[in-house]
């Protein structure tokens, strides 16, 4: 019977395992592959800088886009507010026209309708701020936030 030490050698009449690769070259040192070209590592260096560069043309439209569709909105929405605050101040001298309103009191139907204008005008002119948050990302030159670029954030 053979022994149970790994290190003794093996015994004539027991299997060898000799000519079985065992991830080693049998016959010496693996052959190196030929060396690549230069062209092809220039050729290589060019693919991956346009490649950057294509993704940079990328980011810069998106950043624009970005920036497009956040003025679009904070106009809309500043035009809402605008609009909402003019028509409540419009009736606020309506209603202090109608001070003799046989409903609800002239006073209470006036502010009733001021407030619910302004309540309005305030939503809108939330609305517009958060399109402008859009704006000042896409036009920040740090856009992980790490360092402070713009001037109204210093």
């Amino acid at each position: 019977m053979a022994s149970a030490d790994p290190n003794t050698p093996p015994t004539p009449d027991a299997r060898s395992f000799d000519g079985i690769s065992h991830g080693y070259a049998p016959g010496g040192r693996p052959v190196t592959p030929p060396p690549v070209p230069l062209e092809k590592i220039v050729g290589d260096v060019v693919d991956n800088l346009s490649a950057t560069a294509r993704a940079e043309f990328a980011l810069i439209e998106a950043r624009g886009e970005l920036a497009l569709h956040g003025a679009s909105r904070a106009a809309i929405w500043g035009g809402v507010a605008a609009t909402a605050a003019g028509v409540a101040l419009l009736a606020l001298a309506f209603g202090a026209i109608l001070a003799l309103s046989p409903h609800l009191g002239p006073l209470l139907s006036t502010l009733i309708v001021v407030s619910v204008l302004l309540v309005i005008a305030a939503f809108a002119g939330w609305r517009a701020q958060l399109s402008y948050g859009d704006i000042r990302t896409a036009l920040r030159r740090d856009l992980t936030n790490e360092g402070m670029d713009d001037a109204a954030d210093a």
